[in-house]
């Protein structure tokens, strides 16, 4: 099938859901992307922050096919072998003590709000029910996680939306102004990625874990994005030197394909019970075999390069003309510059680089494994296309 007959397809039989740039992705591997036109590109976004080992990961395809072979759904009335593999090592990874498996970044974030009322109502019976969140947040499309969500540009057309979240600014001042006698718990990203890319502050997150330990209150860490690696660390919020009581995350996990894991510390480790909460395809073991070869390799070497790799990306990109501000961490940045973000994009993606946006910011999400001299023909054409 032609460029022009998938384009038009796409149209006529998809709903309009998303503003797709007029690229038709054939193929690829590593940090590079080949269209249907047989044109390159170097990948700086990685379908959004999911292919974390670059596209065609030899190690990821061995392992989904490898389970492929033996059996591809088990449902989660029995036992699978994958699933169990995968939640031991996230739990060795993190000192969680239990682990929720779904399908998506808004059902894990579904799974940490439904836990975080079950806790609350158990010990302290009903009423205690509402969870801060942060303005400029996102946590998902459901009903429950765009309510969570503290934008208003996601609040049109689908009201009424799920009573029982208030909306913060991410300070100190802000959480006390939304606490009350109902509040059960406060749900953060440390970084804020659809946003903007905006890292929160440190001194403020250390605030909010004392404030919220003080009163039992549950600290909800969103690492759907940020998590597996993407920052510099397994997960944003050990930069920081949280304790978290339930941490969600998604995209990298599985490497491809689509998983997502609620992650239970000791506080709630044995609040959901049989019947509270379930998912058809969550724990999948073909999900939970590639997300295991995912896991496996994020160690403190990779880590390491991600930082070193981050930290080359922002100094080279501060000094291009017309660039206000690069935000981020690791392999998460946002560059705000004087130009709008689409233009940019598409610009760059004329030039041969696939970067995303974030509100007013170009956002990039390559590759974990992205190579030196790809990273430095990414910054050519950032420069060419911002300074112009």
């Amino acid at each position: 099938m032609d460029k022009n007959t998938v384009i038009s397809d796409d149209k006529n039989y998809i709903a309009s859901t998303y503003a797709r740039f007029n690229i038709v992705v054939k193929e690829g591997h590593g940090s590079i992307i080949t269209d249907a036109d047989g044109k390159q590109y170097i990948d700086c976004a990685t379908g959004i922050g999911v292919n974390a080992f670059g596209i065609n990961d030899e190690e990821w395809k061995k392992a989904v096919v490898g389970q492929i072979n033996k059996i591809q759904h088990v449902c989660n009335l029995y036992y699978a072998e994958p699933q169990a593999e995968l939640a031991k090592l996230l739990c060795e990874k993190t000192g969680a003590k239990k682990v929720f498996f779904g399908n998506s970044g808004a059902e894990a974030n579904e799974c940490a709000i439904k836990t975080a009322r079950k806790y609350s109502d158990m010990k302290y019976g009903g009423g205690r029910y509402e969870i801060i969140t942060l303005k400029n947040s996102f946590h998902g499309r459901t009903i429950a996680t765009l309510s969570a969500t503290g934008q208003d540009g996601f609040h049109k057309y689908f009201s009424p939306f799920l009573e029982g979240f208030r909306y913060a600014e991410p300070t100190m001042d802000g959480i006390i102004k939304q606490y009350t006698d109902k509040t059960c718990a406060v749900m953060i990203e440390v970084i804020q990625g659809e946003s903007g890319v905006n890292v929160l502050d440190g001194e403020f997150l250390k605030e909010l874990e004392k404030f919220c330990k003080e009163r039992d209150i549950l600290l909800i860490v969103d690492e759907v994005q940020t998590g597996n690696g993407r920052t510099g660390y397994m997960y944003s919020y050990e930069a920081f030197g949280l304790h978290p009581d339930i941490v969600t995350t998604a995209k990298a996990l599985g490497g491809g394909l689509p998983i997502g894991a609620c992650m239970l510390f000791d506080k709630c480790e044995n609040t959901l019970n049989f019947g509270d909460h379930g998912s058809t395809f969550g724990g999948n073991p073909v999900a939970c075999a590639g997300a295991i070869s995912i896991v496996r390799r994020i160690d403190s070497k990779l880590l390491l390069e991600v930082q070193g790799k981050g930290a080359y990306f922002k100094e080279n990109l501060s000094r291009i003309k017309n660039v206000i501000n690069v935000s981020g961490m690791g392999l998460m940045i946002g560059i705000e510059t004087t130009k709008p973000a689409r233009e940019v994009a598409q610009a760059c993606l004329e030039r041969g680089v696939i970067v995303l946006t974030a509100h007013t910011k170009v956002r990039l999400l390559p590759p974990l494994i992205i190579k030196k001299n790809e990273i430095d023909e990414a910054l050519k054409i950032l420069n060419e296309v911002i300074s112009k």
